[in-house]
């Protein structure tokens, strides 16, 4: 009985390690070939300035990947801290939307 939990709980750390894995890997992998388009983007729109608008866009996608991130690496999961998060994503993005386009 011990042995077959021991079992089960390695064949679930070997199948999230590989998930962990694959997604860094494809994380990596869509950095390089989106290199060139973000050089590009920062040669348009960050060179001359950044408004309101743009730093709205960028303030945004900022915020959603952090929370993502939050809520992954969080104890329940994206659902068990949505209360949470959700008053954490309109603070944060506030304040990331303003500094934005304030510094830039």
């Amino acid at each position: 009985m011990a042995g077959e939990t021991g079992n089960k709980d390695k064949k679930d750390a070997r199948t999230v390690a590989i998930a962990l894995i694959v997604l860094v890997a494809l994380l990596f992998i869509g950095g390089f070939f989106s290199w060139p388009m973000l050089t590009e983007f920062n040669q348009v729109y960050l060179a001359p300035g950044v408004g309101i608008k743009d730093a709205a866009v960028i303030a945004f996608i900022a915020t959603v990947l952090v929370l993502i991130i939050f809520a992954v690496a969080s104890g329940d999961g994206i659902i068990g801290e949505i209360q949470f998060i959700l008053i954490g994503f309109f603070a944060f993005f506030v304040v990331l939307w303003l500094l934005i386009s304030w510094v830039f």
